[in-house]
C-alpha cells in the first residue's frame, strides 16, 4: 500500500510536470521539419506497438513514415530520424531537470534517515559520545575520474540550470524560453575534449555547486553534533582525476598534470575572493576593514597570477584573527559569515580537489627498466636479476635520476610527472597531490616500483609525504593481495614509509574490471572478501586500512545504490572511512545540484556510522558465507563460459555501439589498452564494455550468471536457504537489488530480429534465456511481484526514461541494420549511431 501512495506521489510531483513541460517542449521550432514535435508521440506509440507484435526496428521506421508521414526518399528519412535524435536528446534534458527539481520531495517519499536522525537516535541510545569519537576520525572522500559519459559544455550546463530552477518555481515563460534555447544550442562537442577540457568541465562542478554545498554540510554536522569543539573538515573530502589519471590516456602528459594543479588552486582562489568580496560590505569595522583588504588583496594576487602563492595558514589565520575580533569587540555580527568562509577554507585549503596520480604498472616497470639499464645494472631485461636482487635495489640503491637522460617519450612523462608532485605540494599544499594509485597491481613490485621511483626522482632517502596506493582489479590480483601487502609490510624499509603515512595503507579496489573479468556475483564476492583479509593483514601491523572503491554508475561497475551497499559490509572490514569514484552522470545525476550533494554526502556518511549508532554487526554466519561462495562460482563458470563462446567478441564488434564508441567526442582516452587491432577483452575498458551492453538494453554484465547460480541451488532443494539469506544477509540482498536495476533495464524484444541471424541467433538466444532466469530467480527468492518492488521512485524513474529514450533505441537498431545491409547511405548511418550513444546514455544516468 505504501509503495502505491509512492508512486501515486512521484507520478504527480514528477510525471505530470513533466507531461505538461513537455507539450511547451514538443512545440518547439526546428528547421527544415515542421511539425517534428507533434510526430515524436505517434513514433513512441509505433514503436512500443511494433515490438509487441514482434516487428524488427527498420520496418517500424519504415511504417512510420509511410504511415504518419509523406517522407519518401531515404535522404528525407534519415534528416528525420537525426531530428528525433536532437528532440529526444532535449526531452531527455528537461525530464532530468523536472526530476532534479523536484528532489528535495523525492527524498522524503523514500524515508531514508537523515544525520540529524542518526544523532536523535544516538542521544536517545545514550550512545552520542561514541558517535562523536566515531565521527571526529571519520572520513568520505568523493573522487571525480576522468572518465566522462556525460560531457555538457559550460553554456549547455547553465540553460540546465536556469531551467531547473524555472522548473521548481513553476514559471512558464522562463521554461518556455529556456526550452527554445536548448532547442537551438548544440548538445555536443565540436571536438573531442581534451584532458584538460574535461578537468574544466568538472571544476565547473567544483566551484558552482561543491564548494557551496560541501560548506553548508559540514556546517549541518556541526549544528546537530552536540559539541561545540568538534571539528573534523576531513569528513568531506574531494578527490580528483583529471588530468593526473594517465593510465592508458597517452594524453595526459606532465604539463597538464601541472596545468591542471594551477587551475583548481586558482578558482579556488576566486571562489574565496567572491565570498571576502561579499563580506567586505558586512564588515565595516575600522580594526577589520584593513586586515580584510589585506587578504583580499592576497587572494585576488593569486587567483590571476600563477606564480603568486598563499599558504593555507595564511589564510586562515587572517580569518581566525577577523573571527576573534567580531566576537569581542563587534557583538558577534555576521559572525556566520566569517564561520562559513573558514569552513570552506578548512575543506579546501588550497588545493580545491587532492589531483591524484594514476599510472599502470606496466609503465612503471619499462621505466625501471630503462633506469637500471642507463645505470648499467641490466644488460636488456629486468628479468634478468633475481628477485631478492631487484627488491634490494628497488629499496636500498641510491640513484639521482632526471627526465632528459632518457629517450623514450612515455619514460621522461613517467619521471616528470613523479618529479613534479613536489611542485604541486609547494604551490598547492600537500594535499595537493598526495596520492599515487598503480592500476593492474599484481605483484610487490607493483608498490615497490613506485616507491623506488619516488626516490630516485626527487626524495632520495628522506621521507616521502605520497601514499602508494596500489589497485586491485582483477579476480587474481584480488586472491593474492593479502600475500602482497603481507610481504610489504615485512620489508622494514616500507614499513617505515606507512608509519611516516600515519600507519594509513589506503587500497584501491576496482569494481569495473573485476566485474568484466569474473562477472558481477564473483567480482562483487571477491572484493568484499579481499577487504576482510586485507582488513586483517593490516591489523596484524597495526596498519589502518582505508578502501577506496573504483565505482561506476551502474550495478555492472560497482554502483547502484551506494547506502545500502556501505551499510551492508561486514565487521570484519575496517570502516574509518568511505572513499569511491563517481564519473560522468553520476556526478551530475547524484551530486549535479546542492541538494543532490548534501543528500547524497550524507547517505555515504551515516553509510559509514549506521552499525555503530544501531550496535549491530553485519555479521555473516559461515552457512551463508558457503552459500554465496557457492552461487560466486556457478555465477562465475557461467559468465566465462559466456566469454569464451565463439560469437562472444563478434557479438560485440558487429551487433553492438561497442566500435562507435571510440568516435565520440564524450571523453579524451581510448576505448582500449594497447594498439591491436584485435579486439581482446583485456585490453577493452570498462565503460564502453558496460556502455555497449547497456545500448544493447541486455545489460549482461549486470545480472549474467545470477539466474543460473541461484536456480542450481533451488535444484538442490535450498530455496528457504536463499529466501532467508536475502532476507537476513545485507550484503546479499544489496546485490540482488542492484542487479535487479540491471534487469529492469532491459528490453531484448529491441534485438528480437536477431533471432532470424543465421550466424548470431544461438549466442543472442544463450543471453535472453540467462535473462529471463536471472528475472525469475531473483523474484523468486526476494518474493517481489515486480523488479525493484521496494524501490517505487526509482522503478517509476526508469520506466519513464526508457519510454522517452524508446524511439531514440529503435532509430539506433535501425541504423545498424543499415549498415549490416552496406546500404549507400552507410556512412550517414554510422554518423547516426554514433550520434544516438549520447541521449541513451544520459537517459540511462548510470549506463556505463
Amino acid at each position: 500500500m505504501q509503495n502505491e501512495l509512492v508512486k501515486k506521489e512521484f507520478e504527480k510531483i514528477v510525471n505530470n510536470k513533466f507531461n505538461v513541460y513537455n507539450s511547451l517542449f514538443l512545440n518547439l521550432p526546428y528547421p527544415k521539419v515542421s511539425h517534428i514535435g507533434m510526430l515524436i508521440p505517434l513514433l513512441n506509440e509505433n514503436c512500443k506497438n511494433g515490438l509487441e507484435t514482434g516487428k524488427e526496428p527498420i520496418d517500424i521506421i519504415d511504417t512510420f513514415f509511410d504511415t504518419h508521414t509523406k517522407i519518401k526518399s531515404e535522404e528525407e528519412k534519415i534528416d528525420f530520424m537525426f531530428r528525433v535524435i536532437q528532440y529526444i536528446e532535449r526531452q531527455i534534458v528537461l525530464y532530468d531537470s523536472v526530476e532534479d527539481s523536484a528532489y528535495k520531495n523525492l527524498i522524503a517519499l523514500q524515508n531514508n534517515l537523515s544525520f540529524q536522525d542518526y544523532i536523535h537516535i544516538a542521544e536517545n541510545k545514550n550512545s552520542i559520545e561514541k558517535l562523536i569519537n566515531k565521527l571526529s576520525s571519520f572520513s568520505t572522500r568523493i573522487v571525480f575520474t576522468a572518465h566522462p559519459t556525460q560531457f555538457y559544455s559550460h553554456s549547455v550546463l547553465e540553460i540546465i540550470n536556469k531551467l531547473r530552477q524555472f522548473i521548481s518555481e513553476n514559471n512558464i515563460n522562463g521554461i518556455d524560453l529556456s526550452l527554445q534555447q536548448l532547442g537551438l544550442t548544440s548538445l555536443i562537442n565540436s571536438k573531442k575534449p581534451t584532458p584538460f577540457d574535461e578537468a574544466k568541465n568538472v571544476i565547473y562542478f567544483l566551484s558552482s555547486v561543491y564548494y557551496d554545498a560541501a560548506a553548508e554540510l559540514y556546517a549541518n554536522i556541526k549544528q546537530n553534533i552536540p559539541n561545540k569543539n568538534f571539528d573534523n573538515p576531513n569528513i568531506i573530502q574531494f578527490g580528483f582525476w583529471p588530468g593526473g589519471d594517465r593510465d592508458g590516456n597517452p594524453y595526459v602528459t606532465s604539463e597538464i598534470t601541472l596545468a591542471v594543479a594551477d587551475e583548481l588552486r586558482m578558482t579556488l582562489m576566486s571562489c574565496y575572493y567572491n565570498d571576502l568580496k561579499n563580506l567586505k560590505p558586512k564588515l565595516t569595522f575600522r580594526e577589520i576593514e584593513e586586515n580584510l583588504d589585506e587578504l583580499i588583496n592576497k587572494v585576488y594576487s593569486a587567483m590571476i597570477n600563477n606564480e603568486k602563492l598563499l599558504k593555507y595558514e595564511e589564510i586562515l589565520e587572517a580569518l581566525l584573527k577577523i573571527k576573534e575580533t567580531v566576537i569581542s569587540n563587534y557583538n558577534s555580527l555576521y559572525l556566520e559569515n566569517v564561520e562559513n568562509i573558514i569552513n570552506k577554507v578548512k575543506i579546501f585549503k588550497t588545493h580545491f580537489a587532492s589531483l591524484d596520480i594514476r599510472q599502470n604498472h606496466q609503465v612503471h616497470k619499462e621505466t625501471i627498466e630503462d633506469i637500471l639499464k642507463n645505470e648499467k645494472l641490466i644488460n636488456n631485461s629486468i628479468d634478468e636479476l633475481e628477485r631478492n636482487a631487484l627488491i634490494k635495489i628497488l629499496i636500498d640503491t641510491e640513484l639521482k635520476i632526471s627526465a632528459d637522460q632518457f629517450d623514450n617519450e612515455l619514460v621522461k612523462d613517467t619521471i616528470l610527472t613523479i618529479s613534479q608532485i613536489n611542485l604541486i605540494q609547494k604551490k598547492n599544499g600537500e594535499d595537493g597531490s598526495n596520492r599515487y594509485i598503480i592500476s593492474n597491481s599484481e605483484d610487490i613490485f607493483s608498490v615497490l616500483f613506485v616507491y623506488a621511483l619516488l626516490r630516485w626522482c626527487h626524495w632520495q632517502n628522506n621521507e616521502i609525504p605520497i601514499d602508494i596506493i596500489p589497485l586491485f582489479e582483477s579476480i587474481e590480483g584480488m586472491s593474492n593481495s593479502k600475500l602482497i601487502m603481507q610481504e610489504l609490510f615485512e620489508i622494514p624499509q616500507y614499513r617505515k614509509h606507512i608509519k611516516y603515512r600515519n600507519n594509513i595503507q589506503t587500497i584501491m579496489l576496482g569494481f569495473s574490471d573485476g566485474t568484466k573479468d569474473g562477472g558481477y556475483l564473483q567480482a562483487n564476492w571477491s572484493i568484499f572478501k579481499t577487504k576482510e583479509n586485507l582488513t586483517s593483514i593490516c591489523r596484524k601491523y597495526n596498519i589502518e586500512p582505508i578502501f577506496f572503491d573504483g565505482r561506476g554508475g551502474p550495478p555492472a561497475r560497482g554502483g547502484g545504490k551506494t547506502h545500502r551497499f556501505y551499510a551492508s559490509q561486514s565487521e570484519k572490514i575496517a570502516n574509518n572511512a568511505i572513499q569511491i569514484t563517481i564519473q560522468g552522470q553520476t556526478i551530475s545525476s547524484k551530486f549535479g545540484t546542492k541538494d543532490h550533494f548534501i543528500h547524497n554526502s550524507e547517505m555515504l556518511l551515516t553509510a559509514g556510522i549506521s552499525n555503530s549508532i544501531f550496535e549491530k554487526e553485519n555479521s555473516i554466519s559461515q552457512e551463508s558465507r558457503q552459500i554465496i561462495e557457492r552461487l560466486s562460482e556457478i555465477s562465475y563458470n557461467k559468465y566465462n563460459s559466456l566469454k569464451k563462446h565463439k560469437m562472444f567478441i563478434p557479438y560485440l564488434e558487429n551487433k553492438s555501439t561497442l566500435k562507435y564508441y571510440g568516435d565520440t567526442r564524450i571523453g579524451s582516452r581510448p576505448t582500449k589498452r594497447g594498439s591491436s587491432k584485435n579486439l581482446e577483452l583485456n585490453d577493452l575498458r570498462a565503460i564502453p564494455f558496460v556502455g555497449s551492453w547497456s545500448q544493447l538494453k541486455q545489460n549482461v554484465p549486470g545480472y549474467y550468471g545470477v539466474g543460473t547460480a541461484i536456480k542450481t541451488l533451488v535444484d538442490e532443494g535450498k530455496s528457504e536457504d536463499l529466501k532467508k539469506l536475502f532476507n537476513e544477509v545485507p550484503f546479499f540482498k544489496a546485490l540482488i537489488l542492484n542487479s535487479m536495476m540491471s534487469l529492469k533495464k532491459c528490453n531484448f524484444d529491441l534485438t528480437k530480429y536477431i533471432e532470424k541471424d543465421q550466424e548470431y541467433n544461438e549466442f543472442w538466444n544463450v543471453l535472453l534465456s540467462e535473462y529471463e532466469l536471472a528475472k525469475e530467480m531473483v523474484l523468486f527468492i526476494s518474493g517481489y511481484n515486480i523488479l525493484m518492488e521496494e524501490e517505487p521512485v526509482s522503478r517509476s524513474s526508469i520506466e519513464i526514461r526508457e519510454n522517452i529514450v524508446l524511439p531514440l533505441l529503435i532509430i539506433q537498431q535501425t541504423a545498424l541494420q543499415k549498415i549490416e545491409l552496406d546500404s549507400q547511405f552507410k556512412s550517414n548511418y554510422e554518423k547516426m549511431v554514433r550520434r544516438s550513444l549520447y541521449g541513451n546514455i544520459n537517459a540511462s544516468r548510470n549506463s556505463a
